[in-house]
């Protein structure tokens, strides 16, 4: 008998749940501090001035961002809790309809109906919740929500980008304040694009660009409004 050859794959899908509140939060708190780092700057403000405005820029943000991340997947997870008890009280008062119902899921995907009807039956027998939350409902262990991780990612990777704008606002003469930053976040968002491609598997130049594009935007609407209303006082 002839013994198939374990193959065992691993897909970026398994990193989406955490990617997307690392790559949020790290991007929104590069771009938010900067932008501010470089509005107050552009009012021509002192340094204390620019670091006070950075700092609390930072704390603000960590917290919004881990607030509303806790919130919104919490959401989605009360969602998805819901669905599950509902499918549980079916699956225990009209099992066979559910049955029916898996077996519709089977053949619309291609197989044909007794096989689908097969499948259903043997994957209901071994755990019919996880094969109806699976298939029907669109929930996996990859997709389920952990409202606890995504604020916590969200709030140290927001610390981490607003980090590098305040440091170079520590370190540039305060007459260069603004280009400094600006260059410095550019660079930062450009790596954090690189990155996130990579970590994720999407195409490195578009992700790069759009990451950077939206930044620069951002940093010049501020500076822009920063400049006018420091020249008006």
């Amino acid at each position: 008998m002839t013994r198939m050859k374990a193959h065992s794959e691993w897909h970026m899908v398994a990193r989406i749940g955490w990617l997307r509140a690392a790559v949020l939060g790290a991007n929104d708190g590069l771009v938010s501090t900067a932008s501010l780092v470089a509005g107050v700057a552009a009012a021509e403000a002192s340094r204390g001035g620019i670091l006070i405005a950075g700092v609390a820029g930072l704390v603000a943000g960590a917290m919004s961002m881990a607030a509303g991340e806790y919130v919104s997947v919490s959401s989605q997870s009360d969602t998805e809790k819901a669905d599950l008890a509902r499918e549980t009280v079916e699956l225990a008062t009209d099992r066979p309809a559910e049955v029916e119902e898996l077996t519709g899921i089977y053949v619309r995907r291609g197989l044909k109906p007794d096989l689908a009807r097969e499948v259903a039956l043997q994957l209901m027998e071994k755990d019919a919740l996880g094969a109806h939350a699976r298939d029907e409902l669109g929930i996996s262990e990859i997709t389920t929500a952990r409202p606890i991780q995504a604020a916590i990612t969200s709030a140290l990777t927001f610390s981490a980008g607003a980090a590098l704008p305040l440091l170079v606002a520590v370190v540039a003469p305060v007459p260069a304040i603004l280009i400094w930053v600006v260059a410095a976040t550019l660079i930062g968002l450009a790596a954090l694009g690189l990155m996130g491609a990579r970590a994720g598997g999407a195409p490195l130049i578009r992700s790069v660009v759009r990451v950077v594009f939206w930044g620069a935007l951002a940093m010049a609407v501020t500076a822009g409004i920063g400049r006018l209303f420091g020249t008006v006082v």
